[in-house]
């Protein structure tokens, strides 16, 4: 390689790594692009939904943990337009289930009505809302043990376990 070409490349990743920080201090989460796969009632609809499937106890529910968006931003990244289909079709069919059943939406029913819903899709005969269910069930469950609060707070995650203590004194005996 030329020392002319070297230096250039040199002066191009210099300049690049001082005008980065600049660049991105301006992000913000309103700023980023949504990637919504869901209209704003069905995200409603599912963030009930994982509510209900973990609820606020003496912890914050999956639902206060944003997990509803965990869970759409994750069948929309990693899985297949079936699944996607499948996520939009099924919060729709929950919803009409609700009005039908208790005359309101399902992010506006009872906590009990919610848990009757969904226990009813779990014993059902259809084998499409039975899909989703288990679909947002593990997406619930998985958003939740790996959510900030979680991980800091009741797993005490350590990024490296078993410290190294190098001043320990030792006992003579």
């Amino acid at each position: 390689m030329e020392r002319r070409v070297a230096l250039q490349s040199m002066a191009v990743a210099i300049g690049a790594m001082t005008g980065l920080p600049a660049w991105a201090s301006g992000w913000s989460k309103g700023s980023l692009p949504k990637g919504r796969l869901l209209s704003a009632d069905q995200s409603k609809n599912l963030a009930a939904m994982v509510e209900a499937i973990i609820p606020k106890t003496d912890t914050p529910g999956a639902g206060e943990l944003g997990v509803g968006d965990f869970v759409q931003k994750m069948v929309k990244d990693c899985y297949d337009s079936k699944a996607q289909a499948s996520l939009a079709s099924g919060v729709s069919n929950l919803d009409e289930q609700s009005i039908q059943r208790f005359g309101k939406s399902y992010a506006d029913a009872g906590k009990d009505q919610k848990l009757q819903l969904l226990q009813d899709i779990e014993k059902g005969s259809d084998a499409s809302q039975k899909a989703f269910l288990g679909l947002v069930k593990n997406l619930t469950i998985q958003g939740y043990m790996t959510s900030e609060y979680v991980m800091t707070n009741i797993t005490h995650y350590e990024m490296v376990p078993a410290r190294y203590h190098g001043c320990v004194p030792i006992k003579k005996g």
